[in-house]
């Protein structure tokens, strides 16, 4: 069921895309830079193509909206490391120490500043 809703959901967006691309440019952005209309200004008739917007943004939020409702059905009661199947730390003292971090940092020969070795 998940696998059809969101091929749904990906043909949607693709139809979405495809819609608003097709629609009149209407100016700069919210409609502010000239041309007969603006923000304060009245409403126009939907077109067809609003129209049809308007259905696909609809659509496309409920698919939206069941595939998160079934991913987290899905995932209920379970994490990561479960479904993964990985053993947790052993609690009890038989892990082997870390060892000390001066052994971790190179050797320091000298006074000399930490420098990256030359290429000759």
């Amino acid at each position: 069921m998940e696998n059809i809703i969101l091929v749904v959901h990906l043909i949607l967006a693709i139809c979405l895309i495809g819609v608003v691309l097709l629609q009149r440019s209407e100016g700069g952005g919210l409609g502010l830079g000239g041309g007969g209309g603006g923000v304060m200004s009245g409403r126009q008739a939907a077109t067809a193509l609003g129209k049809l917007t308007w259905a696909f943004a609809i659509a496309f939020l409920a698919t939206s909206i069941t595939l998160t409702i079934i991913a987290a059905q899905n995932s209920a009661g379970s994490s990561v490391l479960d479904r993964i199947g990985g053993a947790s730390a052993p609690a009890d003292g038989d892990s082997p120490a870390l060892p000390p971090a001066s052994d971790l940092l190179p050797p320091i020969s000298g006074d000399a500043p930490l420098l990256p070795p030359r290429v000759d």
